[in-house]
C-alpha cells in the first residue's frame, strides 16, 4: 500500500502537479479494500482455533471412516497432524487475504501439497471438503477455494 502512495506522489511530482481527485479516490478505495481484508483476517485469527475445531468436527461427522481404525486420521498422532495441517492452511489463507495476493498461499503452502498427501495416502476429496469454506466469508472465499483445489 505504501508503494502505491509513493508511486502516486512520485508521478505527480514528476509532472509538477497536485495529486488529483481521481488518484485520491483510487487510493481511498484501496485503503477501504485493505481495511476489509484486515477485518476478515482479524476475525479469522481471533477464531482460528474454533474454525479448525469446527471444520474437523464437521469433516469427521461427514466422513467417519477417517477416524475409524485404519482411517487417515485414526490415532492421536494422525489426528494431530490433520489438525495441524488444517491450521497451517488456514494461516496461509489469512496471509493471502491480508496481502490480497494468493502467491504466498501457493508458494509456501500449496505447492507440492497434493503430491505429499497422495504419497501419504490422504484422500484429497476429504481435504477439499474440509477446505471448502468459501461460504464462510465471500471476501476470502477464493483463497479457501485455492486451498481445496490444490489437494483435490
Amino acid at each position: 500500500m505504501f508503494d502505491a502512495f509513493t508511486k502516486v506522489v512520485a508521478q505527480a511530482d514528476a509532472r509538477g502537479e497536485f495529486i488529483n481527485a481521481g488518484q485520491i479516490d483510487a487510493l481511498a478505495a484501496m485503503v477501504a479494500d485493505s481495511n476489509k481484508r484486515m477485518d476478515a483476517v482479524n476475525r479469522i485469527t481471533s477464531n482460528a482455533s474454533s474454525i479448525v475445531t469446527n471444520a474437523a468436527r464437521e469433516l469427521f461427522a461427514q466422513q467417519p471412516a477417517l477416524i475409524a481404525p485404519g482411517g487417515n486420521a485414526y490415532t492421536h498422532r494422525r489426528m494431530a497432524a490433520c489438525l495441524r495441517d488444517m491450521e497451517i492452511i488456514l494461516r496461509y489463507v489469512t496471509y493471502a487475504a491480508f496481502t490480497g495476493d494468493a502467491s504466498v498461499l501457493e508458494d509456501r503452502c500449496l505447492n507440492g501439497l497434493r503430491e505429499t498427501y497422495l504419497a501419504l495416502g490422504v484422500p484429497g476429496a476429504s481435504v477439499a471438503e474440509g477446505g471448502d469454506c468459501s461460504a464462510l466469508m465471500s471476501e476470502i472465499g477464493t483463497y479457501f477455494d485455492r486451498a481445496a483445489a490444490a489437494v483435490a
